[in-house]
C-alpha cells in the first residue's frame, strides 16, 4: 500500500513487500496474499512494522507497537525487532509505558513526566542513577534487578577455576586438584574449547579425563546480560555458569562476581568511566 501511494510500479512494490515480509519473519509465499483477518495478532504486528519500513524512511515512530499481544508473542516480537534493527539500522522513536521493554530495546530512554522530560540517558544510567524522584518511582524499587538486563558479561567479571584436559591422565588430574584443594575441574580440549566438567571422586576410576567428563549445561556466551546468567544459575541450581566465546572457555561467573559486575556497572555510569576503571572493597577482599 505505501509504495503504491508513492507511485511505485506494481512489480517493484510487490518485490519490496516480499523482501520486508521475509525481514519480519513471514514467508511471502504463505502470507503475501492473506488479508488482515486471516492473520494472528502477532502476525499483524509484524506486517505493521513491514509497512512502516516499506518506503525506507530515515526515522520510524512506533507507538506502543507490541502492546496488544500476549506476553509470549510480545517477547518474540521484541526479539524480531532487535534482529531487524541490527539489519536495517534505523532511528526508531518507540513509545512505551513498559520500562522493561524500554530498557531491553532502547539505546537511549527519555522518561516523560510532570509535563517535561525528567531524564534522557542510557538504560543503565536511568536504572542506576535516576535523575529525579519521579524517575525513581517510575523505574521501580526493583530497578537493580532490571539493570541485570542491560549489564553485559565482560571477561574481567570472570573467575578462573581448576582446569583439566580431555587427554590428561585422570590420576594426574586428581593429584593436581587435591593439591589445589579443589573438588572439581572444568574440562577443555587441546584447543581450549569447553567439553564439560569432572569431579575429583570420579577421577579415581582412572583412564583419561575425557572418558569421565560430564556435559556442561550451565553456560552463557560472553556479552550476554547478567540477567541471562542469573536465570541459567537458577534453572540448573548451579553455583556458577561457564562463559564461552563461541566454544572457547573464558572462565566462570559466580554469584559474587555477578553482584560485583552489577555494582561496577552502576558506579561506572555514575562516574562516567569504563567498568574496568571502577574499584571498590568487596566481602571477598576482606
Amino acid at each position: 500500500t505505501v509504495p503504491s501511494l508513492l507511485g511505485w510500479k506494481r512489480a517493484k512494490a510487490r518485490a519490496r513487500a516480499a523482501e520486508l515480509l521475509e525481514l519480519v519473519g513471514l514467508d511471502p509465499h504463505t502470507y503475501g496474499r492473506r488479508y488482515p483477518e486471516q492473520l494472528s495478532g502477532g502476525q499483524r504486528q509484524r506486517v505493521g512494522v513491514a509497512r512502516a519500513l516499506a518506503a525506507d524512511p530515515p526515522v520510524l515512530l512506533m507507538d506502543e507497537p507490541f502492546g496488544a499481544v500476549d506476553p509470549v508473542v510480545r517477547e518474540q516480537l521484541q526479539d524480531e525487532f532487535l534482529r531487524m534493527q541490527a539489519a536495517v539500522r534505523k532511528t526508531v522513536l518507540l513509545v512505551t509505558h513498559d520500562i522493561e521493554e524500554a530498557v531491553r530495546l532502547g539505546d537511549r530512554i527519555a522518561v516523560y513526566g510532570e509535563g517535561r522530560i525528567e531524564q534522557f540517558d542510557t538504560p543503565g544510567a536511568v536504572l542506576g542513577a535516576p535523575a529525579t524522584g519521579y524517575v525513581a518511582s517510575f523505574v521501580g524499587a526493583d530497578r537493580g534487578l532490571k539493570r541485570l538486563s542491560v549489564t553485559e558479561i565482560e571477561p574481567d567479571d570472570l573467575e578462573q577455576p581448576p582446569v583439566a584436559r580431555v587427554d590428561e591422565p585422570a590420576e594426574r588430574a586428581a593429584r593436581r586438584l587435591r593439591a589445589e584443594g579443589a573438588r572439581w575441574a572444568v574440562v577443555l580440549d587441546t584447543g581450549g574449547d569447553l567439553r564439560g566438567w569432572v569431579g575429583i571422586d570420579e577421577l579415581a576410576a582412572g583412564g583419561a579425563v575425557g572418558d569421565l567428563v560430564h556435559r556442561m549445561t550451565a553456560w552463557v556466551p560472553v556479552g550476554a546480560p547478567l540477567k541471562q546468567a542469573f536465570g541459567v544459575m537458577l534453572q540448573h541450581d548451579a553455583g556458577w555458569v561457564a562463559v564461552l566465546d563461541g566454544a572457547r572457555f573464558l572462565g566462570v561467573l559466580t554469584p559474587a562476581k555477578l553482584h560485583e559486575a552489577l555494582r561496577r556497572s552502576v558506579d561506572a555510569d555514575a562516574q562516567g568511566v569504563a567498568r574496568g576503571q571502577v574499584s571498590f572493597d568487596s566481602v571477598s577482599d576482606a
